[in-house]
């Protein structure tokens, strides 16, 4: 009877530590890395409501998204069309992933940035008004931070959208000179002088590739850094032996590492055979333009939203180097080559993946289930037999 309780006791456990890597997997493929937040609903600051060309209007909102970290953004949507959803975890994406390829958001990323860079709250209100004034556009009392919001919202959506404000009647309830308003705004940063700022903003902290791999004796490499902040830590999983260093085997700290820093893991000849990560962390500011994307897109649309303001927060990303006796010398997983909807993490300005095995857990988990099962099944027997 005791052998029999053991057994039971023996496939209960073994199930539910299945159930518990299984539940854990889907936490393991969503981390990659890159920052994350979500929406704060009664956070934001609020705009004029806008009609745009051909009957359809929308609402104007400087939303509030709050990082993992405590950290706040304020951003602008990029997707007026596609719901928004406070259920869901925004991650941070290069433009080459925007969610839908077919998109005016692909051809004009760099006008929506200049927009971003351009318009509030990049710019303070008493800053447009100057810029506005040299251009000889006389405002109706001065520009209010609902007219601001308003317009440079209205400005982003004609890039990202392909939407028109009706400038018969822009605004949903307002009067006529806060159209008048809105509309000198949106006409400066839709206007001549947006010719567009093409280069993509830093991920805040991106090491390419996420793997390398190479021979015992060598020094594995390089792994690029590219980052908007400041390394604050460099830690390391490694073998006795086995360091971060730079090109020239010199060991390497935090204060070392810069953007562009090429790093190379350092493995001596007598090493035996194995693996090991090193990572590092940033504090900075996400940069204006960075692309947030629902984490769930492919199932349920989320809006996906872009930085206008950032407040300082911190990243966190680390890669994987293995070696063999004799194994071919300083050999990388590339950098992912990126193509609108299509780009995979690893290098360029994405953020590098953490180096977890997002599939581990439901391997495990699924075995431990199949062990459990059979335990179970085996006492089933016994006593059927007793």
């Amino acid at each position: 009877m005791h052998g029999r309780s053991v057994l039971v006791r023996g496939g209960v456990a073994v199930a539910s530590a299945a159930v518990a890597l299984t539940m854990a997997a889907p936490a393991a493929l969503a981390d990659d890395g890159a920052a994350r937040g979500r929406v704060v609903e009664s956070a934001g600051t609020g705009g004029l409501g806008v009609n745009f060309e051909g009957g359809k209007h929308a609402s104007t909102v400087l939303f509030t998204l709050k990082l993992s970290d405590g950290s706040k953004l304020k951003m602008y949507c990029v997707q007026v069309e596609v719901g928004m959803r406070t259920d869901q975890d925004m991650i941070e994406r290069p433009w080459a992933k925007y969610p839908d390829t077919a998109s005016p958001f692909n051809k004009n990323n760099e006008k929506i940035n200049w927009v971003l860079h351009n318009g509030y709250p990049a710019a303070a209100v008493k800053a447009l008004e100057g810029t506005l004034g040299k251009k000889d556009v006389k405002l109706n009392g001065g520009l209010s931070v609902e007219e601001a919001v308003t317009a440079t919202q209205a400005a982003v959506w004609h890039f990202s959208d392909g939407k028109n404000l009706d400038r018969a009647k822009p605004l949903r309830g307002g009067g006529a000179a806060e159209a008048a308003d809105v509309l000198a705004l949106y006409d400066y940063l839709t206007g001549k002088d947006n010719a567009g700022i093409g280069k993509q903003p830093k991920p805040t902290l991106d090491i390419g590739p996420a793997k390398a791999d190479g021979a015992t004796g060598t020094r594995i490499g390089p792994f690029s850094i590219a980052t908007s902040g400041d390394i604050t830590e460099l830690t390391s999983k490694l073998p006795e032996g086995v360091k971060v260093t730079d090109a020239d085997g010199k060991a390497i700290k935090a204060a070392d590492v810069k953007d562009g820093t090429k790093v190379y893991v350092d493995v001596p000849k007598d090493a035996k055979d194995g693996s090991g990560t090193f990572s590092l962390k940033v504090s900075g500011h996400l940069d204006t333009g960075r692309l947030f994307v629902g984490e769930n897109y492919a199932k349920v649309p989320a809006q996906s939203l872009i930085v206008a303001e950032s407040e300082k927060t911190s990243v966190a990303a680390n890669v994987t180097a293995s070696w063999k006796q004799g194994g071919t010398p300083a050999t990388s997983e590339a950098p992912a080559t990126t193509a609108p909807g299509g780009a995979k993490s690893g290098g360029g300005d994405e953020l590098a993946n953490t180096g977890a095995s997002a599939t581990m857990p439901l391997i495990i988990g699924g075995s431990l289930l199949g062990v459990g099962a059979l335990m179970v099944l085996l006492v089933r027997r016994r006593r059927s037999a007793a």
